[in-house]
């Protein structure tokens, strides 16, 4: 790969703005600037940060040359379970960029990039002061260079500047966790924000030293955007549109990698007393996500994910691009709660979930009939 770097004179009509430096990256390795080659993909220029027209990403691929996934979604319920330890140590992680082609939707195909061909990609536990060594690996069959930046990393780059690996590479990072909370890692190779919308980020939870209370159970949800050239909902295979990230102009905003992620077989299913803590992020690129369930009101929240000074009875939190927040609360009455970005004409673009609870009913604290409400709205329905 050959980088250059140049002056641009964008904005000499301008005198009292400064000159703008522009990273331009051009793919020149045959396998992947050629177009008659046997990968069939073709990048021809891609300006890494520059302003407005001037950013470009245009991508011709042929979608055999990569691996299918079935599902690219992370369950919510596959996180680790809570540490049980008490003193740091060394803890190893690996993980793998991998460019794979699946669904957004039905009858929608995508090429995502991914830590570990899931979105979001595995969600990380360790200890405050663990000395963490990750070893990031590229796949061959990678038309990119990626990297990783954890926010929970001290240090340049928060591990970008030494682990930008080309495809078919591997590099180690080695850092100490030093600060508790729960932190959004993400790719930052090349323009970091196409590498995000594509589908590269996690989470990663500095436990601390004396860990956290215990739960019933645990949930990992991450909201993320996809900028198709599609409009919303048009099927066939979608290829990434720069122009819509640079305007904020999602098609799909999404949790946990596609729509329909936390519903069916992907809801999250608990039982009337059960105790719930969910780690929820925002990979963004743009949009602020505004966490609320229907008919839930949090117990406790820890605002941006800092657990020193959880706040109580909370019904809507704020989660920033590249930010996270923990919410808890207890399960106290049987039915389906709507998880959504209470900018709620997000919900037609894929964002939201259900969480499902069982159990007994208690009258006390909700009751009426159900069944007349039903007869109610299948009339008002056949009025219309």
């Amino acid at each position: 790969m050959k980088t250059n770097i140049i002056t641009s004179n964008l904005l000499n009509n301008s005198p009292s703005k400064l000159l703008i430096l522009i990273f331009i990256t051009i793919i020149s390795s045959p396998s992947y600037a050629n177009e008659s080659s046997s990968h069939s993909y073709s990048i021809k220029e891609m300006v890494n940060f520059g302003p407005g027209d001037h950013y470009q990403h245009a991508m011709n691929i042929n979608i055999s040359d990569f691996k299918k996934v079935h599902d690219i979604s992370r369950r919510a319920t596959d996180l680790p379970k809570p540490l049980t330890r008490k003193e740091p140590k060394k803890v190893t992680i690996m993980l793998e960029a991998v460019e794979v082609i699946s669904k957004i939707a039905p009858n929608i195909l995508y090429h995502y990039w991914t830590f570990n061909k899931t979105v979001p990609g595995p969600f990380l536990r360790v200890l405050e002061n663990d000395t963490v060594e990750l070893t990031l690996f590229n796949d061959e069959s990678s038309s990119h260079a990626h990297a990783i930046d954890l926010h929970a990393v001290t240090g340049p780059g928060g591990g970008k500047a030494v682990t930008e690996v080309e495809p078919g590479e591997s590099k180690t990072l080695t850092f100490k966790a030093t600060t508790p909370g729960l932190y959004v890692y993400h790719c930052a190779a090349g323009n970091p924000a196409t590498h995000i919308a594509n589908g590269m980020y996690g989470m990663i939870l500095v436990e601390p030293k004396q860990g956290l209370a215990k739960v019933d159970h645990e949930f990992y949800i991450m909201q993320g955007e996809i900028y198709t050239q599609g409009r919303l909902g048009k099927a066939g295979f979608q290829k990434f549109n720069s122009r819509k990230m640079l305007d904020e102009r999602p098609e799909y905003i999404i949790f946990n990698g596609r729509t329909g992620a936390l519903v069916k077989e992907g809801q999250l299913n608990v039982k009337v007393g059960d105790s719930v803590r969910l780690f929820v992020g925002n990979a963004g690129v743009s949009k602020v996500s505004s966490f609320h369930i229907i008919g839930e009101i949090f117990d406790q929240v820890y605002p941006e994910a800092a657990l020193s000074n959880p706040i109580k009875n909370i019904q809507t939190t704020l989660i920033p691009a590249g930010g996270a927040t923990i919410v808890e609360f207890k399960a106290d009455y049987p039915g389906n709660y709507v998880l959504v970005d209470h900018a709620l004409a997000r919900v037609d673009r894929g964002a939201w979930g259900i969480l499902h609870v069982t159990g007994a009913k208690n009258d006390s604290l909700y009751s009426g009939d159900f069944e007349q409400n039903k007869d109610s709205k299948k009339r008002q329905h056949k009025s219309h």
